[in-house]
């Protein structure tokens, strides 16, 4: 939901908004220093722009700052200084009490995260050696830890936040009090909103197919077992998961964060080190998988994937099936939903009319301006009922699949209505409220924590009274 405000009062709250927004878009590319006051004291070699709590700011962590928002695509021409150093007073008074709470993160799910964060971004910018150049470090190992320490310090203050306003709600008579608390001039106005419907046949493979490639990678095993073969050159040879090909198939699972579809996880999870499971299926076809490592909650496998043959019989099939459903509901024989529920191979859906779910809010609105491209490209020229043509479409676990769509509840851009908009409403409340409990905390916190803010600071006009003056 994007909101249009006209000329909103809550300017503190909006800027602190936009400020977690930034941070949030950017934490993970920041390498900041978070040395001890002990350690610091001893060695002098840069400015401490504050002291919070156990922690403290440098005067090069505020550099730091602005070049990585460049480094990111973020235009830095509308920010301050004051404005970035006020944001990082915040992130560490956040970390102090979550230590001073006896907060604790799991260093093992950070670890996992920094692997990944290191690897993609070493692969984003074409090598590691060129990641390592670019920070500055002298090695990986140096870069590793860094992340470790920022990605940790990052999630003891997100974890502070969220114990803040865990507990946080919004009664009808707040939401209310809320909604006419805003002038009618500057009502938000939601854009344009509408609800989608599909109905999903996906063509089905012969057990002739499926049994091929069983028998296939059962060979694999075999060679493997017996003849003493790489799993591994097999994998980038032959598996038809293209994600993993580069890297020999391998994933590394963890028992406390779920990843990959349960089949193949139930399985993984019970292999032994060095066994190879027999071949088994899951949505998108069929696995066999090597267990090569348990490392605490850490699984490290290689898997092969092989998808069975879909025939032009079965193609056919499947888009006349759809198109028959087609003709029935605009004969008026069935409606969309009935037909939805009778025919649709999309589980998801075709117990709920066919109705997509929004990924972003849960729900069933597109707002418009946000829908997904490849979505509004088919469905932009449909009215209000009508039911598109057969369309041809794939995704990750389907190479073919044929659907119908139809555009339902269409809702033009209009001023914020409270009986029509309360769930929106309701959320900007929370929102608000939320903002508060944090700013509340704040003050208090900043008032019973130990803060020092060096004197070429301390002209920062703050929305926080961290001078306390």
């Amino acid at each position: 939901m994007q909101l249009k405000i006209k000329a909103l009062k809550f300017t503190k709250n909006l800027y602190r908004t936009s400020i977690v927004i930034i941070a949030v878009l950017t934490n993970n590319l920041m390498l900041s220093q978070n040395d001890s006051i002990t350690e610091v004291s001893k060695n002098k070699i840069d400015g401490v722009a504050a002291v919070i709590g156990d922690f403290l700011i440098l005067d090069s962590d505020i550099d730091k700052q602005f070049d990585q928002l460049k480094a990111s695509g973020i235009s830095t021409d509308d920010m301050t200084r004051c404005q970035v150093f006020g944001k990082l007073l915040e992130d560490k008074l956040y970390q102090h009490h979550a230590v001073q709470d006896s907060i604790v993160v799991n260093n093992l799910e950070i670890q996992s995260f920094v692997d990944q964060q290191i690897d993609a971004f070493a692969k984003q910018i074409g090598s590691m050696e060129k990641l390592i150049n670019y920070y500055n470090k002298n090695s990986e190992q140096e870069l590793r830890n860094e992340m470790f320490e920022l990605n940790k310090s990052s999630e003891l203050a997100k974890q502070m936040q969220e114990k803040i306003i865990e507990e946080t709600e919004v009664t009808p008579e707040e939401v209310r009090q809320f909604f006419n608390s805003i002038p009618e001039n500057d009502r938000p106005l939601f854009n344009t909103e509408l609800k989608v419907a599909q109905i999903v046949v996906i063509p089905k493979t012969t057990e002739e197919e499926k049994q091929k490639v069983i028998d296939r990678l059962e060979q694999f095993k075999a060679d493997v077992v017996d003849n003493g073969s790489s799993f591994t050159t097999k994998a980038v040879l032959y598996t038809e998961d293209f994600q993993s090909r580069k890297n020999g198939g391998k994933y590394t699972l963890n028992r406390k964060k779920p990843q990959m579809v349960k089949e193949y996880r139930d399985v993984a999870f019970s292999l032994q080190e060095g066994e190879i499971s027999d071949p088994f299926e899951t949505s998108y076809g069929f696995f066999i998988i090597i267990l090569e490592k348990i490392r605490g909650q850490e699984y490290d496998v290689r898997s092969i994937l092989l998808k069975p043959k879909i025939n032009s019989s079965e193609i056919e099939e499947a888009k006349e099936k759809l198109e028959n459903a087609r003709q029935r509901i605009l004969s008026g024989e069935i409606t969309f939903a009935e037909a939805a529920l009778e025919v649709s191979d999309q589980i998801e859906t075709k117990y709920d009319g066919g109705q997509l779910i929004n990924p972003e809010t849960q729900d069933y609105n597109f707002e418009l301006t946000k829908i997904d491209p490849e979505l509004y490209s088919q469905i932009e020229k449909l009215k209000d009922g009508e039911v598109s043509i057969v369309l041809q479409d794939e995704d990750r676990t389907n190479p073919v699949k044929f659907k119908l769509l139809t555009v339902t509840d269409r809702t033009d851009e209009h001023e914020a209505n409270f009986a029509k908009d309360y769930l929106k409403i309701q959320s900007l409340a929370l929102q608000n409220k939320k903002l508060k409990e944090i700013e509340k905390w704040q003050n208090i916190k900043i008032e019973d924590t130990y803060v020092k803010i060096a004197n070429e600071h301390r002209d920062c006009d703050f929305f926080s009274n961290w001078l306390k003056n």
